[in-house]
């Protein structure tokens, strides 16, 4: 289990308890980053997607991934990066270092990306195939808890489903952050990071939806930064936020109204 170590802002002097989220490992085990409790948090004043990530070991199969870097947002609305105990450690099984510990990293992040979707996505499949000649009327959305980031994948699949999106799989194209799903006429982006989503992602999503000519829905477990929002709004992106009990709760007009009606693409 991840550490509790208290975090002081600089900029109001609130004391936090903060524990770092763990995320599921390609082999399946959790890793949680390791917090340097004698390093204070300090405040992120301009985001630099490279520092948004940071190197953790598994500690059962010893590979090496990125994975989000610890953040916690304060009640005076700063954000603190919290310090991260940061080592080279020895060399894992697949680290790849005959091409560089970068690109090994980029590698292990992507197949690790993969093997997270892939498994949510069959476990949503399985879990909403008795329901898949139901009536026309939808039953009430049933999800799963979020404990890790496979579960909010699995939680967009089981919702995708539920609005009437059928074959849901992995997006062909990975986005810069987060995790891309598709299903006919649609993508959307699966977010667990810790900072609310940027309004590059945004943008992102719906550049790769347009040359697609797909819509676009966007889940994030942190929220959205306010440009983010707004530009959501002009683009018509319907903007989720994943609760913890895995239930999708939207945040702008578009996902209101998907939420309300489902999708009229849906297969019969």
């Amino acid at each position: 289990m991840a550490e509790t170590v208290p975090v002081r802002c600089p900029a109001c002097h609130r004391e936090h308890r903060y524990r770092a989220p763990a995320y599921p490992c390609v082999c399946g085990a959790p890793v949680a980053p390791p917090l340097d409790r004698h390093c204070s948090a300090t405040p992120v004043s301009h985001r630099v997607w490279q520092d948004d990530w940071v190197t953790v070991r598994c500690a059962s199969c010893g590979r090496s991934g990125e994975w989000p870097r610890p953040e916690l947002g304060c009640a005076c609305g700063t954000v603190l990066r919290v310090p991260v105990a940061e080592g080279p450690g020895p060399a894992g099984p697949d680290d790849g270092t005959d091409q560089g510990p970068g690109a090994a990293r980029r590698r292990f992040t992507q197949d690790a990306r993969d093997a997270t979707a892939a498994t949510a996505i069959a476990g949503a499949t399985g879990a909403t195939a008795a329901g898949a000649g139901a009536a026309a009327a939808r039953p009430p959305f049933r999800s799963v808890t979020i404990r890790t980031a496979l579960d909010a994948v699995t939680a967009t699949a089981l919702y995708l489903r539920w609005l009437g999106y059928r074959d849901v799989r992995r997006a062909d194209q990975r986005p810069p952050s987060g995790i891309g799903l598709a299903a006919r006429g649609v993508l959307a982006q699966v977010d667990p990071a810790v900072r609310p989503a940027t309004l590059r992602d945004v943008e992102c999503l719906w550049l790769t939806a347009m040359t697609e000519s797909a819509d676009c829905l966007y889940f994030s477990l942190a929220g959205y930064a306010t440009d983010a929002r707004a530009r959501a709004d002009a683009l018509g992106i319907p903007l989720f936020v994943l609760d913890l009990t895995g239930t999708p709760r939207p945040v702008n007009a578009p996902a209101d109204a998907l939420d309300t009606s489902g999708t009229k693409k849906s297969a019969p």
